[in-house]
């Protein structure tokens, strides 16, 4: 899961201890969070658009996936026109924090380990704050945590 270091950070999560991962506007992430996450699956928690990007941590869901309320909040910028109460369009889930890694990982890091050259996250052009990682590159990563 992608935040961008000055609008939510590991350190944040870590002092909340739980965030509503609100804002996703794609909605093939919306489907990964709402499809696919189930409460207490483990997620890397990745800064993106950091000098460097990287993964800072490890969070776990805690929820169910429920609708963002951002999207009915007119005075925000996730506002959407098209949702409604009955019928809403973008969901979420909570975000506990677990840990963060005893050192920074780098994307040019992961870019050399042959274990996660087919990650989605370091294919060209991945731009989605979701995408899903397998156990297996879930597990490297976590062993360089």
């Amino acid at each position: 899961m992608k935040s961008e270091e000055e609008e939510y950070s590991i350190d944040d999560l870590q002092r909340d201890k739980k965030v509503a991962w609100f804002g996703v506007r794609n909605y093939l992430a919306r489907n990964y969070m709402r499809d696919y996450m189930k409460i207490g699956d483990l997620v890397l928690f990745y800064h993106s658009n950091g000098r460097p990007s990287g993964i800072a941590g490890i969070g776990k869901i805690s929820s169910l996936p429920y609708p963002d309320e951002t999207q009915f909040d007119t005075q925000s910028k996730y506002h959407y026109k098209r949702a409604t109460r009955e019928a809403p369009v973008w969901m979420l889930v909570d975000v506990t924090f677990v840990k963060k890694c005893k050192e920074f990982i780098p994307l040019l890091e992961l870019r050399n380990y042959e274990t996660l050259k087919d990650m989605i996250l370091l294919k060209r052009g991945s731009r989605l704050s979701i995408t899903p990682v397998t156990e297996q590159e879930f597990i490297y990563i976590e062993s360089l945590t």
